[in-house]
Parts: structure tokens; C-alpha cells; sequence
């Protein structure tokens, strides 16, 4: 067998497909230019194809993300959540935002010491109108982020809810930021840990 034949029986197989989720998570407008983005329209398609793939045993998310489209990041989120392939996700510089469900989506989650996750309500850019709609369209979003989380984590609602609606850990805002030993400690994230401890549980689940 040829050294090209070689190397393309070594591209096909790839037994743990690595997926990063980086920048911030587009959701149905387009970001400007020069701005990191994650885009679900192309990330999506590519969570089918890993699934439905014979080749691909378990997939590896590396996560570094501001956060970004709540929708967008829930649609991703509940998708990893119902792959029957082992997953796992390491959060690496950050977890942020709508970046939180989608790293305990996961059925393993690792985070390194270093990383950072920031919890905190929803929030929305734009015209928002004063009627009780729209507060109770906030009110139903919130909870649809909180119960993922809660259902995949081992995080109490009630200290979910401290964290996300705490006043003084961010300047001119609520919300809590917490590193990697405090997100293994609440229970949000199941272990610290990098690249070699994703693996080798991902290697242990195939």
C-alpha cells in the first residue's frame, strides 16, 4: 500500500472528532467583520454528520467563548445534550454566558484552573418594549437557560440563581464570574482538568 493510500485511510478515521466553539455564538444576524463567531447553521450540520458517522467514536468540545445568541446557543446546547456518542467538553480561557449550557451539555465536562465561566440573567440588545410581554418572554428564556443547566449539571437551582442574580461581583451589573476550581465546587462543571483528562475519559467511554 502507497503512502498516500496510508494517509487517507488515517485522514477517514477519526476516532474522537475535536469540535471548538470559539469567539462569540452567532445566532441569526450576522456579527461584523474581524469577530470571532461561532456560526450554528455551520456548526450544527456538523454535529449530524459526527453523530451518524461510523468513523467518529466520541467528540471532544473545546470551549473558549464570550457567549452570544441565547437561542442559537440553546439549539447547540440541546443538541450535544441528545448525542448518544460519549461527548465532552473543556472549557479553556472562558465559559461565558450562553457558553455555560453548552459546556454541562456535555455528558462529561472538564475545566482547566485557569478558565473562567461568568453566570449572569439574560440580557438583550436593542428596542425592548415596557409591557408585561416582554417581561414574561425574559421570564421564560431564563428559565428554559436555567432548567438545561440545572437537568445537566449537578448545580442547585437555588445556588444557580445566587450566582446569576448577585450585585456584587460585577461592577454596574449582576452576575457572578467564577474560575475553575469554584465551577467544579458548585457542581457546574464535573472535573478540573485538560486535554489529557478529556481524552482519557473520552478514549475509557469508547
Amino acid at each position: 500500500m502507497c503512502d498516500s493510500e496510508n494517509k487517507e485511510i488515517t485522514e477517514k478515521v477519526r476516532p474522537v472528532e475535536c469540535i471548538t466553539v470559539c469567539g462569540q455564538i452567532e445566532g441569526h444576524y450576522s456579527l461584523g467583520p474581524g469577530q470571532k463567531a461561532t456560526r450554528y447553521e455551520e456548526l450544527i450540520p456538523k454535529l449530524v454528520e459526527c453523530e451518524m458517522s461510523e468513523q467518529t467514536k466520541a467528540v471532544l468540545f473545546v470551549i473558549n467563548t464570550i457567549g452570544g445568541d441565547v437561542e442559537a446557543g440553546l439549539a447547540i446546547a440541546e443538541l450535544i445534550a441528545s448525542m448518544s456518542k460519549p461527548t465532552a467538553s473543556l472549557v479553556l480561557g472562558g465559559g461565558h454566558s450562553i457558553g455555560v449550557p453548552l459546556a454541562v451539555a456535555a455528558k462529561r465536562s472538564f475545566i482547566v484552573g485557569s478558565a473562567t465561566m461568568t453566570i449572569h440573567p439574560v440580557r438583550y440588545n436593542g428596542l425592548v418594549l415596557g409591557v408585561e410581554q416582554s417581561f414574561t418572554y425574559f421570564r421564560q428564556m431564563q428559565e428554559r437557560i436555567n432548567g438545561f443547566i440545572v437537568s445537566h449539571s449537578r448545580i442547585e437551582r437555588k445556588e444557580l440563581e445566587r450566582l446569576m442574580f448577585d450585585t456584587d461581583e460585577i461592577a454596574a451589573d449582576m452576575g457572578t464570574v467564577i474560575d475553575g476550581k469554584t465551577a467544579v465546587e458548585c457542581g457546574l462543571i464535573d472535573c478540573r482538568g485538560g486535554i489529557t483528562e478529556a481524552l482519557s475519559w473520552l478514549n475509557g467511554s469508547v
